[in-house]
């Protein structure tokens, strides 16, 4: 077997893992339950014998082993220190060194899971072919990662990218998870779309389908596409926001495009429609026309961006 390497993708309920050629091909890929109890004191053991098994299974030498990258839920300096992930009940510490010692294994890289699954999309997904972009991520939060000259962004202590507490509105009084108010998480969010439903539902009375129902992100959609006057005009104002605070990115960092993924983004062509339009409406003029896409590696694009930390 030719020289490989493992990509790593940390989350709350599970880690994901594949080890890949040089040339990014998938040779296998798996998952193992995230153990967070003890303060996440068993996450990294648990990854370093999951590695160790998978290697004598496809009987992997270490001198075969480019390296081991890995994206974790939080900020993450350069040189693989994590600051406080705390849905993993982890500290202050440094991931590279610890996950090179449990696995004998010296080139480990670490990354935000947001910023390592845009570099994914950037390698094979929704992004090939460009070489800066930002991606968007549309989930239970937002969460975003911002590529340069083919390089992850990190910022100088990790934070880079966390556009989803870009402030859109000064007049918000509920407040968001980071303890501002006004965040673009708090609209374009599959809860925060589901929030804005049903405030907007309180607040006047019409027809529409969504009208005595148990709201999801996905029904606002599906009404907006069957044009229910009332869904096209919350999917208006989620397109607005998150038009606007793209516009805001750009005029920083310049991209050649956007790859918006994440639940949210199933919903298709719909999303980059409303988003692209807003976006033109609210950008300079040296930075209209850039290319809007779908990512395309769901739930593989943080192993796939993990290997490529490990490849540049």
């Amino acid at each position: 077997m030719a020289q490989v390497c493992f990509g790593v993708d940390l989350g709350g309920t599970t880690v994901k893992m594949g080890i890949f050629t040089a040339d990014g091909e998938v040779i296998d890929k798996w998952e193992i339950v995230t153990r967070k109890e003890e303060n996440g004191a068993h996450i990294l053991p648990n990854i370093a014998a999951s590695i160790q098994d998978k290697m004598a299974e496809k009987q992997i030498d270490k001198n075969m082993v480019i390296g081991i990258g890995i994206g974790v839920p939080g900020p993450v300096a350069a040189d693989g220190t994590v600051f406080k992930c705390a849905n993993l009940g982890w500290g202050v510490f440094n991931v590279a060194d610890e996950l090179s010692r449990l696995t004998g294994i010296a080139n480990v890289k670490v990354g935000n899971d947001a910023n390592v699954a845009a570099l994914g999309e950037m390698w094979q997904g929704g992004g090939k072919g460009y070489q800066n972009l930002v991606m968007v991520t549309l989930g239970t939060g937002v969460g975003g990662g911002v590529i340069l000259n083919g390089k992850i962004l990190t910022g100088s202590r990790g934070a880079a990218g966390e556009i989803g507490h870009i402030k859109v509105k000064y007049d918000e009084t509920d407040v968001c998870g980071c303890g501002k108010t006004g965040c673009l998480e708090q609209y374009a969010s599959a809860s925060g779309i589901v929030k804005e439903a049903k405030r907007a539902l309180e607040s006047t009375e019409c027809d529409t389908v969504l009208a005595g129902k148990e709201i999801t992100a996905k029904d606002v959609f599906d009404a907006a596409k069957a044009k229910d006057a009332f869904a096209v005009q919350l999917v208006e104002e989620f397109g607005k926001n998150l038009g606007i605070a793209l516009a805001q990115v750009a005029q920083v960092i310049d991209p050649e495009a956007f790859v918006i993924g994440g639940g949210v983004s199933k919903a298709g062509q719909i999303i980059l429609d409303v988003v692209s339009k807003n976006y033109e409406e609210n950008v300079m003029f040296a930075l209209k026309n850039r290319e809007f896409c779908l990512a395309q590696l769901g739930n593989d694009a943080g192993i796939f961006g993990s290997a490529k930390m490990v490849l540049d």
